[in-house]
């Protein structure tokens, strides 16, 4: 409650008329308001008093709770993953990604690098074998390169990603296999012989120079191994996978090269290749059936004629596949080669770092300046560097943008009267900001809150901007406080004043924040959060801390000292003109004031009769005042006034010994009350006002249909730099997104085949995925699976009709007629595990192409171990992985069945595991044995919790492309999940697109829910709903507006710009409740009180907007165009538009629709109400002190008094109505 106050201080021959003077009485029925009021205040008042007794205490206390907190930036984290960034929260993706890792863990199956070529000269054809011969030049420098770390030498061949490696139990070829065996290399150049030049393995064997892919022919070397080995099997296994003559049989670019090998059919002939028709349809790995690279993965932008053959392409492009850190960790772990070295996972990850950052810097060099194609290089390391960037703290800016602010917080507080300037306080402030800031996020560091580049990149200029704000707000009313307030009274008379405005801004800023943890992305979530604690730690600085220094202040300026140099005294003082209580003497009106600022005591009192709530001010007496002022004698600081937030009237009094300058007369108040309120509040300028933001509204609307969903890579990336123009080609040639279709458990796989291939059909059918070549089969493992065993059952039927496989014995016949033999007499049942019946009763695969539901598990355990290229094509990924089988057709003791399961690491196609130890990344059970016999059952495969099939998408250039793949997969998956099948998709379009479907909705959904808690904060702390209305209809305005802007600057809709937009409803309260509340605590018409909000108000908001944007300025100087495009430009736009909103619409709209007054002015003045011994020529003069009743309370506002100025257009004037407007 407010405090007992004496009535000394009432003007002397103040007489309240008698009760019966009703036509004097402007009633009011405000009680609640008032009392909440007034009890809210008389707690600030009591904080404020508290503080200020105790200064220097609660300063000290307050500098170590918040520089302790401020340490824990100590413990900051910078996350810079994108899934942990961008996926949704809880969401079915999230949650379809921790499933993938539950199953798989955390790695990938390999990392990519890629290399893309165009010509400098845009539009040129890239397939000429002189362009052809650049990709080469610059695909070898990148594939030679070597990096030393910790004492050993790393290629490609030892870190690349080999896919399908087959075991031989026959130690001297497998070693050589292993070496020979080729890294996966998505090129062009593997349609011609060059491509085996890429490859870095090579062998030895006595009596042959080195074997290389530039010189092996396999079914060469299996020849001339075959006496030494036997090898039946694998050379099967090479048959299958249809490598034929590998690299050696095809066409040379260069058929002139002393190397080309004579099996190439362009070597004799000496005639360049066709490089259109070679490349058209795409190109083969090794293998033939398993490593076929699609056209639209190796060309770009390409041109066909009408029969559509291929005839020119702009850009090339070759991925190098290189292993996941798990994969190079566990490939080399307890290897000869780094048992030394303490091998771990980080130091896998090191090396395959520096190595890609190697392989960028050398095909990016590879080509010199003046050749007609460039290269473009980019890999999964150099996102993450470009991420890091992102994210890095810039102390330039920083510093730069705080020691801007410092300058003009001091300036701006600097007076020419020393012991009135306070330039030490606005420096202070500043610095006191910084430290909140410092301190909130030292607070979100040590709650766990992770940082991201949004925190390092904004959120130090945002919040310095937004709490600069609350400084000035105070500053300038500390010094505008009744001259005839106590000194121990006066940093609680000031939060009194600006209390409540500070803190209903801070507490909308928080919940606008707060609101925003509503878009469901991990990076602006963690921003928002961020947010909200800063300005929370601000808010606690500006109450509780800054008061301190007001106080400390004071002391300086109540001894007079220098602003700033505070050991040396001012010259020059402030003289006070004393008012209360004594008089003016004839003509007392100093020479050159305008007009004069008076602090008067208002009584408020509740009637028991009518339960209303009423003010009492004292009588004015007419002064003669100059003509030039425009507002006149109805104009007054607000009656019983929460809020007298400027005054700026120093300057204006004669002052003892220092005179300012002409200019100093000149402030934001003066300007204000004398053009432009006059200006504004006159019904022609109403009307252009509301015209405008009419028209702007509804320019808005239309622009509000421009803005597009989305944001690119090549947003984020700075432009100009090459990894920008590698993202650009890409997006521009390249724009395929590797997917797959995630099938999981919960469903018998074995019964459920048809669903299975419908699914795959239903999903091949959309339209960005792109379907594979007509000659080649659906690229899944069901698919190949399926083929597999029509193969060894079409091998089994041709030794069953030869007799070579007989119902007792199938030694005699081949491979693969012994494997469907051993399968086709399982059972699956334990108690009678075989049946030779079904040689001739069953096929492995029916008439409807589905595999028997009995043999399903045991076939794919065989499959498996029997067929690693197969399945490293197909890219299955089982989970649980089948057990390792190895098959040998002279076996029949059945003593090759294996205990230890057959595994795959995470993420890879396909391995062995052979003992304790996880297995090797990419290698495949095949066993070559001479040992003998088997006839026991095969083990079946655990049920089936994971596997998949790959698609490429391709065609997607917009959002809306992304958006409808999406909802096209969805659906298939939502129609086979009808059918039993539980399946959903998996890959970057779903991490990182998928929020879009649900974007704008969350977006209107936040925003209408902050403006529900917006109305309801303001009409708590207003006590005014009417008030809260205008306010959340200009926060809409804004907000419609700011969403409709972005769409004229093509700034595209993304989670960044949805919680700047969320965000704006917060920061467009800092320029909009002052206003409305000057307006609340003022009385007279309408037009008076609008008038009267601007003077006090329009200095702190333009001063809150200058800080804010230079707090954003800053930001202006970043090198990524992301931070200018989305943050700054935004960000800016937003402030002006809070400017013109809160200065130019919410003033007319409250002119025309405003609630009425809180604070009535219950008594007009009257002849009985002016002393007897009234002044003579335009003398004023108090009487004696009246007597009032004790239930009155003391609300102190001030009163500028001025005689005879013209109205305003509206003005109340007392004799003519009794009643405001």
């Amino acid at each position: 409650m407010v405090r007992p106050l004496s009535l000394g201080e009432l003007p002397p021959s103040y007489t309240p008329p008698a009760r019966s003077s009703a036509p004097h009485i402007l009633a009011g029925s405000l009680q609640a308001p008032l009392w909440l009021r007034a009890y809210f205040q008389g707690l600030l008042f009591s904080l404020g008093c508290k503080i200020q007794r105790h200064c220097g205490k609660v300063l000290f206390l307050g500098l170590v709770a918040f520089g302790a907190l401020a340490l824990g930036l100590r413990v900051a984290v910078i996350e810079t993953d994108l899934e942990q960034l961008w996926v949704e929260v809880d969401s079915r993706v999230s949650q379809e990604l921790h499933y993938t890792k539950e199953k798989l863990g955390e790695e990938a199956a390999y990392t990519s690098q890629m290399l893309i070529q165009t010509a400098r000269q845009e539009g040129e054809n890239v397939l000429t074998p002189e362009a052809l011969g650049f990709h080469l030049q610059a695909a070898l420098t990148a594939s030679k390169v070597q990096v030393s770390l910790y004492g050993k030498s790393w290629d490609l061949n030892k870190i690349c990603y080999k896919s399908g490696v087959p075991l031989i139990e026959n130690g001297m070829i497998e070693r050589m296999i292993e070496k020979l065996f080729p890294c996966v290399i998505l090129t062009p150049l593997d349609c011609f012989w060059e491509g085996a030049k890429l490859q870095g393995g090579s062998a030895y064997l006595p009596g042959r120079p080195d074997i290389q892919w530039t010189n092996l022919d396999p079914q060469q070397l299996l020849e001339e191994l075959g006496p030494f080995a036997s090898l039946e099997g694998f050379r099967e296994l090479l048959d299958k996978a249809q490598v034929g003559q590998a690299y050696v049989g095809r066409p040379c670019l260069d058929p002139d090269d002393p190397h080309c090998p004579p099996s190439a059919p362009n070597r004799h002939s000496r005639q360049a290749p066709n490089v259109a028709q070679e490349l058209s349809g795409g190109c083969h790995g090794f293998s033939h059936k398993f490593m076929h690279w699609q056209e639209e993965l190796l060309l770009g932008g390409t041109a066909r004629d009408l029969q559509g053959q291929l005839l020119r392409a702009e850009a090339l492009q070759s991925t190098f596949l290189l292993m996941s850190p798990r994969q190079l960790y566990e490939h080399f772990r307890g290897d000869y080669q780094t048992h030394d070295i303490g091998w771990s996972e980080e130091q896998a990850s090191t090396v395959l770092q520096v190595w890609q950052r190697r392989f960028v810097q050398l095909a990016q060099e590879a080509l010199p300046a003046n050749a007609s194609q460039q290269i473009h290089a980019f890999s999964s390391t150099t996102l993450d560097d470009i991420l890091h960037k992102f994210s890095e703290v810039s102390t330039t800016r920083v510093v730069g943008g705080y020691l801007l602010m410092l300058a003009y917080a001091c300036v701006t507080m600097l007076r020419w009267d020393c012991a009135q300037s306070q330039g030490a306080v606005g420096l202070a402030g500043v610095l006191l900001v910084a430290l909140a800031v410092a301190s909130g996020l030292g607070l979100c560091a040590l709650l766990g809150i992770t940082f991201n580049a949004a925190t390092t990149q904004v959120l130090p200029f945002l919040a310095l901007g937004i709490g600069v704000d609350d400084i000035f707000l105070l500053a300038h009313a500390f010094t505008k406080a009744p001259p005839d307030t106590p000194l121990p009274e006066r940093m609680g008379e000031c939060l009194r004043r600006t209390g409540t405005s500070v803190a209903l801004t801070s507490i909308n800023n928080m919940v606008a924040f707060f609101m925003a943890v509503l878009v469901p992305i991990p990076a602006l979530r963690a921003f928002s959060l961020q947010a909200a604690i800063v300005v929370g730690c601000n808010f606690a600085a500006v109450m509780l801390i800054f008061p301190a220094i007001l106080s400390l202040d004071l002391r300086r300026r109540h001894h007079q000292r220098l602003d700033i140099l505070c050991c040396f005294s001012s010259p020059c003082s402030a003289q006070v003109i004393q008012m209360l209580p004594q008089e003016l003497g004839d003509r007392a009106v100093p020479v050159g004031i305008a007009h004069l600022t008076a602090t008067v005591q208002a009584f408020t009192h509740c009637e028991t009769s009518s339960q209303h709530v009423v003010t009492i001010l004292p009588p004015q007496a007419h002064l003669l005042s100059p003509a030039s002022d425009p507002l006149g004698s109805e104009l007054y600081s607000p009656g019983g006034s929460t809020r007298d937030l400027l005054s700026q009237e120093e300057g204006m009094r004669p002052k003892a010994a220092c005179r300012s300058l002409l200019c100093a007369h000149w402030t934001l108040a003066h300007f204000a009350r004398y053009q432009f309120a006059p200006l504004l509040l006159q019904t022609q300028a109403k009307a252009l006002v509301l015209l405008f933001f009419g028209a702007l509204l509804g320019l808005s609307l239309y622009g509000a249909t421009l803005v597009q969903d989305g944001l690119a890579l090549t947003d984020v990336v700075p432009r100009g730099t090459k990894e920008h123009a590698f993202l650009s080609a890409q997006l521009r040639y390249f724009s395929l997104y590797e997917v797959a279709l995630v099938t999981q458990g919960g469903f018998d796989y074995a019964h459920s085949q048809r669903a299975l291939f419908d699914l795959h059909q239903r999903f091949s059918s959309l339209k960005a995925v792109l379907p594979p070549p007509a000659t080649q089969a659906p690229r899944t493992w069901l698919h190949y699976y399926r083929s597999w065993l029509q193969g060894i059952q079409a091998a089994f039927d041709q030794d069953w009709a030869s007799g070579r496989i007989t119902r007792h014995s199938y030694r005699n016949g081949s491979e693969d007629g012994a494997l469907a033999y051993k399968l086709l007499i399982q059972t699956g049942n334990a108690q009678e595990p075989l049946d030779f019946n079904h040689l001739t009763t069953r096929k492995l695969v029916d008439k409807e192409g589905l595999i028997p539901p009995e043999l399903f598990y045991m076939g794919l355990t065989v499959w498996v171990s029997s067929d690693p290229l197969g399945l490293a094509a197909s890219q299955a990924n089982f989970y649980p992985p089948p057990p390792e089988w190895l098959h040998d057709k002279y076996d029949t003791t059945g003593e090759n069945l294996r205990s230890e399961s057959w595994g795959s690491s995470p993420g890879t196609w396909s391995s062995t595991h052979t003992g304790p130890d996880p297995p090797t990344p990419h290698r495949s059970a095949y066993s070559i044995s001479s040992s003998a016999p088997l006839s026991s059952p095969v083990p079946a495969a655990q049920p089936l919790e994971f596997a998949q099939f790959p698609f490429l998408l391709h065609g997607l250039q917009k959002t809306a492309d992304f958006v409808e793949a999406i909802e096209g997969a969805r659906a298939a998956c939502t129609e086979a999940g009808q059918a039993g099948v539980h399946a959903y998709p998996s890959g970057s379009p779903f991490l990182f697109w998928e929020q879009y479907l649900g974007l704008r909705r969350c977006f209107l959904l936040a925003v209408c829910i902050l403006l529900v808690c917006t109305f309801l904060v303001c009409a708590l702390l207003l006590l005014s709903p009417w008030t809260a209305g205008l306010i959340v209809l200009v926060l809409a305005m804004t907000t419609v507006e700011l969403f409709g802007i972005m769409g004229f600057l093509g700034i595209k809709l993304s989670a960044i710009p949805v919680v700047i937009l969320v965000a704006s409803i917060g920061i467009g309260v800092e320029f909009t409740v002052h206003v409305a509340l000057g307006f609340l605590t003022s009385h007279g018409s309408r037009n008076l009180r609008a008038a009267s909000a601007l003077e006090q108000t329009f200095a702190p908001v333009t001063d809150g907007a200058v800080s804010t944007l230079l707090g954003l300025l800053m930001l202006a100087g970043s090198n990524f165009d992301f931070i200018i495009r989305y943050f700054f430009v935004v960000l800016t736009v937003l402030t002006l538009l809070g400017l013109l909103h809160g200065l130019l619409l919410l003033p007319v709209l409250l002119s025309i629709l405003g609630p009425p007054p809180q604070v009535v002015q219950l008594y007009k003045e009257s002849p009985q109400a002016v002393s007897s011994a009234a002044p003579q020529r335009g003398g004023l003069r108090w009487g004696m002190p009246p007597t009032l009743p004790q239930s009155f309370a003391r609300v102190t506002t001030s009163m500028t008094v001025a005689l005879h100025p013209p109205p305003l257009p509206g003005a109340y004037v007392h004799p003519a109505s009794d009643e405001p407007t």
